[in-house]
């Protein structure tokens, strides 16, 4: 067991399990007491390497992250505290893996419930190997103004109301995390403040005793001052009593055991802690304090009076001349975290993105303000959902029926067609999933399933402005313009495209008005009367139907179908129903298990 101070000003640790707050809670710590360097050097979090953006006073900065502890150790020789955040199952190997690397010094234990065997090990190999284990079932450590192991003394405002930022004369040392917490308060009221203070652990074997580190603040100048705060269970503070009648300890004591109250029950009592259960006679908080009063400390009559004996205690050391008050001073402000200062009304902030038609904030997802039960519950279909998600509303039944029958009409096409084409050859190159949708994808434009948008656009144009059929055409024609949405590559006039006729047979069916579908129609008749293959394709059906759609629904105005027509929703319905061919295409060729395709040389016309 070490014999002397366990950390400095410049003590750097290594933070098993990454835990954002403990570890800016030291961060937070380091800057109040105006350390140049972070006490936490680097995060060891298993399977996992990289960076972890913290905040070091007003500075942002990156913590190393390593995926195995010899690796960490490697990296940062310096440090040597091992602060343990890792659960019980897992808590004692990382320690013993820990406590095995020459540059750690310190180990501290923070999970409760450590099998009892594992902790004995722990304890003979760093008494063995003169290593210090604070813990398990542990909140940590702190000296004053120096460093402090993960959530020990609480919240920045508890540490500054308790003076922790510069160190005192007072050495500290208790089972209990919490009622540290509450000493570090009492010391701070009535003394100079604390020089270092320990939590050792409530389990059955603690990695250090009682009397381990009052020995400790026996060696170290600064403390002129021991508090100690015991509890019942275990044996723990005799071995205190000893060292006290032996003269091991030639500063004041102030002690006190918890657990008075135990003898009002009339059977064995479990307390908080593992090891605090009233047994026999001797391990009584009376027996305790009684013993530890005969070997010369200070114990009050009761907690109540804890806070008396040591301000009178510190009284004597300052008249006796061995204490010099500590001058105050005021710690730097920490910068307050951003999100703290918004809830708190403090500072307002823009945000960086906008969303209107989904939020996932509260107990469930909602698409445009419906929740996904709803969605479910009602038995909403994919394209209600799209309605929801594109549209910020839902349509009639009719309307998201259409949208389903476009997205099945227009699924697939064959592996012919490019996009088709593209995803097979990708497919076949032993490309992912995804790379092989994209590359179909990127096919789509104004000669392959682009020309939605277009077809609606310009049909509209024509029919809004009283257009003939003869006029849009030529008009077009001057321009030097093809008319999006007629024409196709096999269909004739009588071999019409069957999707074609699908789409307009449920739209005469089912929509109130289908004014634009029909003068496309018209304009088919007059292109038919050019060329067999300038029929009215699947693009222009689906253009035009859609307007109809927009405006006899009476859920747009003109200006949101404009805008509608100018952003690209169309076209979306073509990606999103295409996808899934691809999808499909891609999946065959690994199913089929296809090599790379290569394009046979006598396909290809070579010419100077």
């Amino acid at each position: 067991m070490a014999t002397g101070q366990l950390f400095s000003r410049t003590t750097q640790a290594l933070f098993y399990n990454y835990k954002q707050l403990p570890i800016q809670r030291m961060l937070d710590f380091d800057f109040l007491c105006g350390r140049e360097t972070p006490s936490v050097a680097g995060i060891i979090n298993p399977g996992a390497e990289g960076f972890q953006k913290l905040f070091f006073g007003q500075e942002e900065i990156a913590i190393p992250v390593h995926s195995t502890i010899e690796a960490s150790c490697a990296a940062h020789p310096t440090a040597d505290v091992f602060i343990n955040f890792a659960s019980f199952r897992s808590a004692a190997a990382s320690s013993m893996a820990a406590l095995k690397q020459p540059t750690i010094r310190v180990v501290a234990i923070i999970a409760e419930g450590v099998p009892e065997s594992d902790a004995k090990q722990l304890i003979a190999y760093a008494r063995a190997n003169n290593k210090v284990v604070i813990g398990p079932a542990t909140v940590g450590g702190i000296q004053a103004g120096a460093f402090k192991i993960g959530d020990t003394a609480g919240t920045i405002d508890n540490i500054i109301h308790c003076k922790l930022y510069r160190p005192g004369s007072v050495g500290f040392v208790s089972k209990s995390g919490g009622m540290s917490n509450e000493l570090y308060n009492t010391v701070a009221r009535v003394t100079d403040g604390l020089f270092e203070g320990i939590a050792i652990g409530g389990d059955v074997f603690p990695g250090s005793t009682l009397s381990d580190h009052v020995l400790r603040f026996n060696n170290i100048p600064q403390v002129k001052l021991i508090v100690v705060l015991g509890e019942l269970g275990g044996r723990d503070e005799y071995s205190l009593v000893e060292a006290l009648k032996q003269g091991k300890v030639s500063k004041p004591v102030v002690a006190w055991v918890s657990g008075t109250c135990a003898r009002l029950f009339k059977s064995e009592v479990q307390f908080g802690h593992a090891g605090a259960k009233s047994g026999g006679e001797l391990e009584s908080a009376q027996a305790k304090n009684q013993a530890l009063s005969d070997a010369g400390a200070v114990v009050p009559t009761s907690y109540e009076a804890l806070e008396t004996a040591i301000k009178e205690t510190f009284e004597k050391l300052v008249e006796q001349g061995k204490i010099t008050p500590v001058k105050e001073f005021k710690p730097p402000q920490i910068p307050e975290d951003l999100n703290s200062a918004i809830k708190s009304g403090k500072v307002r902030a823009p945000t960086h993105i906008i969303s209107t038609i989904s939020d996932d904030r509260g107990e469930e997802p909602c698409y445009a303000g419906v929740p996904m039960s709803s969605i479910v519950e009602q038995g909403y279909g994919v394209g209600d959902v799209i309605s929801l998600l594109w549209f910020k509303r839902s349509l009639p039944r009719y309307c998201t029926q259409f949208i389903e029958i476009c997205i099945m009409l227009c699924a697939d096409h064959g592996p012919c067609v490019s996009g088709a084409h593209n995803t097979i050859v990708t497919a076949r190159a032993g490309k992912d999933l995804v790379s092989s949708l994209v590359s179909g994808l990127l096919t789509i434009g104004p000669r392959f399933g682009g020309a939605v948008d277009d077809a609606a656009r310009y049909f509209k144009d024509a029919y809004d402005r009283n257009l003939t059929p003869y006029e849009f055409v030529e008009s077009m024609k001057k321009k030097g313009i093809r008319v999006p949405g007629i024409g196709h590559r096999i269909k004739r006039g009588d071999n019409r495209d069957k999707r074609v006729e699908l789409l307009q047979a449920f739209a005469r069916t089912h929509f109130p008005s289908v004014k634009y579908m029909e003068y496309a129609v018209q304009v088919e008749t007059y292109t038919l009367s050019k060329a067999n293959n300038l029929v009215l394709n699947v693009d222009g059906a689906i253009g035009t139907l859609f307007l109809d759609l927009l405006a006899g629904s009476g859920m747009f105005s003109k200006q949101e179908i404009d805008e509608i027509v100018d952003i690209g929703y169309l076209n979306g319905l073509f990606v999103l129903a295409r996808s899934i061919g691809l999808i499909g295409h891609t999946f065959d060729q690994k199913r089929l298990k296809q090599p790379l395709y290569r394009h046979p040389w006598e396909d290809v016309l070579y010419t100077k």
